[in-house]
């Protein structure tokens, strides 16, 4: 019976340290698996994330210059 109860203790012990590692680096753990489902999502493109590149280089299409306030 006392093996029993070690290891049940044991279980326990390793269960609430889990959730303690968890709740401590949440920040960090959260970005690493965003990190790993982008490496493995076949259709990620890490050039569709930059929003700027789609950007007009002119943003003015008149070609005149606006008035400055």
């Amino acid at each position: 019976m006392g093996a029993v109860t070690a290891s049940v203790i044991a279980i326990a012990g390793l269960i609430l340290g889990w959730i303690t590692m968890e709740i401590a680096c949440k920040p960090c753990l959260d970005k690493g698996r965003e990190a790993i489902d982008r490496s493995l999502d076949p259709n990620y493109d890490p050039d569709d994330r930059d929003n700027s590149i789609h950007a007009p280089l002119n943003p003015n299409p008149d070609g005149q210059p606006q008035p400055e306030a």
